[in-house]
């Protein structure tokens, strides 16, 4: 410190003196300079001894901003320094002026210095490239393009360094037209062999999707390093190609190269995107036996696939405490997100307690843990925890954390819940996305509201979300449900692409309202269309054939299913099949083929059978199937009263009560059915047996007070003139 002074008076008796807090950074810069001989240069060459001195102090508040100091101040001080000693004439210290601005975020500042700067600086690919790395790196594509552009007009020419930032740009912004003009000038230019150049060319196009075309600049290339490798296989990851980026793997060990880490962790998480669990732990399992470092990053992607393969979860979270991975957050979130979607809920409460600080991404996992658990209670009870976070301005809930507890009292059942807590989202001004729109439409769809429908419909429309497939189908399918077919059908047919679940809910739509011909319409449409029937299509249209009794079509497309479509029948579409020719009495081949089934018979598959008697009074069948369902210990309760009610309308009382006493000895329980009415906005359900509140009270009140009005009515009616 003592040093400070004498370089002050010495060699800069313009510069003024700094606080002490900042002062470490000129002493420190001192003896950097001293180090390297830098004062001989001052003394002989003032003007370069300046550049070279604000350079070292620069690059020390750069290294300071990396040990996260607050360094705003001082750079701006320095900032000031340069321009009274006119330093900012050359264009390397602007550079470097404009990246340390950069690291700060303050980009505004950054444009400053290179809207101030001398015309000299615009010739140098230097100054360019600096302002173009804080604005790529500052998430500011449009205005990195835009930067470009007037390269372009000063017919500045990019070098190695400025064109792979432009194509990261181009790429980030997603626009197909832009990149291709990008790569057209990177090959008028003479960069199309330039190894950086090329695999940020790469990375372009597997960011839009082109991997065709990325693999034709892979192949151009006359020299490749392990990065482009990389590149091809993260490309083809991002794009659901599994095959491609397997072979990929192959060709570069054909070819003599050794996949890394990063190789693999592309190739693993290939797998994952694409839903193929058991390759992405086969794969994983072969990384390790090749002797490759498991990282971080691909522990989080095994975890995430663990969730059906609960058993393999526990043995990657056994190596995640082994080598020393817990330290990570985002493999501890990943942990609490599958332990979350197994259930339990003890796990996950452990390992987010155990979080040193909770991150936005933690707090969504324990939500959703919670959510899709059925503790709604404890969801919302953690998501106020995240709220009052908010005063502390350290983390608030987002669209994640909203969406994560309203579809789980939507999933619940919830309704009201759910919509209050949707209208609370709304006041908070936390914009909705897709999949809270359509857990919304979803409770619209089971009240059968078709106003609140309409309104989430116009929301939807407003934030230019209408055209989302997720919501389109929420939509398709809310419209249906409440009876409003017409306009479901006018969505549908508005679609420009329809996915498989477009197409169930059309069917499912039209079937459940006894509209048979037309989802045997739909259905031959979407074959024609070239759309792969599921099982879950067929379900549909076999449900439609049943209610419709459309028998004949129904038994056809049974067929067609296994021989046409290769679908085996599973036990839900002999319970169709089952339902189809009981419905229209035929019980003896509703009881073949319920014989017929190659595995056992379930509770709904006989209750079908069962409600067929009830139908059409046989109370013999009903007698043998009734004593199988009860033979399998079934939970449900309706089976019971379908057969009690069949004993009671053939007058055969003894065995109706023999009956209910069994269910009764059982413990089985009735749930009574509810209806419900919309007033102001809000739902109120009735049933039978419940409690009144008091404005259910209110409503009886008026009930009592009509039914005398028209009771007074009917005599003064009746009464002789």
């Amino acid at each position: 410190m003592i040093l400070l002074p004498f370089l002050h008076k010495r060699f800069y008796p313009t510069l003024p003196r700094f606080s002490t807090p900042y002062s470490y950074i000129y002493a420190r810069c001192y003896f950097h300079c001293s180090k390297s001989n830098q004062f001989q240069s001052i003394r002989a060459h003032p003007n370069d001894g300046f550049i070279d001195f604000f350079d070292c102090l620069l690059q020390r508040c750069a290294s300071g901003i990396n040990e996260s100091l607050n360094l705003d101040r001082p750079v701006k001080q320095i900032h000031t320094q340069v321009i009274l000693t006119c330093s900012l004439s050359s264009a390397f210290l602007s550079a470097r002026l404009i990246s340390v601005y950069a690291k700060l975020s303050l980009l505004d500042d950054a444009r400053k210095v290179f809207d101030t700067s001398p015309e000299d600086c615009f010739f140098s690919s230097l100054f360019w490239n600096s302002m173009l790395r804080a604005y790529v790196s500052g998430l500011n594509y449009g205005n990195a393009v835009e930067l470009y552009r007037q390269m372009r007009e000063l017919n500045v020419q990019p070098d190695g360094f400025g064109f792979p930032l432009i194509i990261r740009a181009c790429a980030m912004r997603g626009d197909v037209r832009l990149c291709k003009i990008v790569h057209c000038h990177v090959v008028q230019m003479g960069f199309a062999n330039n190894m950086h150049v090329s695999n940020e060319l790469m990375g372009m196009y597997g960011e839009i999707g082109r991997t065709e075309v990325a693999l034709q600049v892979f192949d151009r290339m006359p020299l490749r390093s392990r990065v482009s490798w990389n590149v091809m296989v993260s490309g083809y990851a991002k794009n659901y190609d599994s095959d491609g980026a397997f072979a990929m793997l192959c060709r570069m060990e054909n070819e003599g190269w050794d996949p890394n880490s990063v190789t693999w962790t592309s190739l693993i998480s290939s797998f994952a995107r694409c839903g193929l669990g058991e390759k992405t732990w086969e794969f994983f399992v072969l990384m390790k036996r090749k002797g490759v470092d498991a990282t971080a990053e691909s522990i989080a992607v095994v975890i995430s696939v663990c969730t059906e393969m609960p058993n393999k979860g526990e043995i990657v979270h056994g190596h995640v405490i082994t080598a020393g991975f817990e330290k990570y957050i985002f493999v501890r979130n990943a942990l609490i997100s599958m332990y979350g979607r197994n259930g339990a809920i003890g796990k996950v409460e452990y390992l987010f307690s155990g979080l040193e600080s909770q991150n936005i991404v933690s707090w969504n996992s324990l939500i959703s843990a919670y959510a899709q658990s059925g503790l709604c209670d404890e969801a919302f009870s953690a998501f106020m925890r995240l709220e009052s976070l908010n005063n502390n301005l350290t983390v608030s809930p987002n669209v994640v954390s909203w969406t994560a507890v309203i579809n789980g009292f939507a999933a619940s059942g919830q309704h009201n819940e759910t919509l209050d807590l949707f209208r609370r989202m709304q006041f908070a001004q936390v914009p909705a996305n897709a999949v809270t729109v359509a857990g919304v439409l979803s409770v619209s769809a089971e009240l059968s509201a078709l106003p609140l429908g309409r309104e989430i419909h116009a929301h939807a429309i407003r934030v230019l979300m209408d055209s989302d497939m997720l919501v389109t189908n929420g939509l398709i399918n809310m419209y249906m449900k409440c009876g409003s077919l017409m306009t479901g059908h006018s969505i549908f047919e508005r679609m420009v692409y329809r996915d498989i679940t477009s197409w169930n809910i059309i069917i499912t739509g039209y079937g459940m309202h006894g509209l048979g011909d037309r989802a045997l319409k739909i259905f031959h449409q979407m074959v024609n269309a070239g759309v792969k029937p599921d099982e879950v299509t067929f379900v549909a249209v076999l449900s439609a054939c049943s209610h419709s009794g459309l028998i004949t079509e129904g038994h056809l497309l049974f067929h067609q299913m296994t021989q046409a479509f290769q679908i085996a029948p599973q036990v839900e579409h002999y319970a169709c099949m089952v339902d189809l020719f009981g419905r229209a009495g035929l019980l003896q081949e509703a009881s073949n083929i319920l014989k017929s089934m190659p595995m056992e018979p379930n509770a709904p598959v006989w209750g079908a059978l069962l409600n067929s008697c009830k139908m059409h009074k046989n109370t013999d069948v009903a007698g043998a199937t009734a004593s199988q369902i009860f033979n399998l210990n079934s939970e449900a309760t309706g089976s019971y009263m379908l057969l009690s009610n069949l004993y009671a309308a053939n007058g055969r009382w003894d065995d109706s009560a023999k009956v209910r006493i069994s269910a009764r000895t059982r413990g089985l329980r009735k749930i009574p059915g509810q209806s419900w009415i919309e007033v102001k906005k809000k739902f109120h359900s009735f049933s039978a047996g419940k409690a009144l509140t008091s404005e259910m009270e209110q409503v009886h009140g008026v009930l009592k007070e009509l039914n005398l009005q028209m009771v007074m009515e009917s005599h003064a009616f009746f009464e002789p003139c």
